[in-house]
């Protein structure tokens, strides 16, 4: 079995979840709202690399043909707090 030649770091998932979070707001947000209200982020925590869709497979199938090895993928809803909500209360930010 062939060695690969840079070793995989393995990160935890809140690691996956603050790095996704501080790609976000660093360098995604102000390029992405208000154009894309309610779309989907997906973003190669490793990389930097992300890409927008519709919805999370769109974002998803567009971020693996720009990185098809991105394994550490953080998804995010454009001018919301969650990706997903359940109850009756929004999630849309209000700043």
């Amino acid at each position: 079995m062939k060695k690969p030649d840079t070793p995989v770091r393995t990160r935890t998932k809140s690691e996956i979840s603050r790095l996704g979070d501080e790609i976000y707001e660093k360098t995604i947000r102000s390029q992405v709202e208000p154009d894309h209200i309610g779309e989907v982020v997906a973003i190669d925590v490793d990389s930097g690399s992300w890409s927008v869709g519709e919805d999370v497979r769109t974002a998803s199938n567009r971020l693996r043909a720009q990185q098809p090895n991105a394994t550490r993928v953080w998804l995010i809803r454009v001018g919301y707090l969650a990706l997903y909500s359940f109850g009756a209360g929004s999630l849309r930010r209000t700043e």
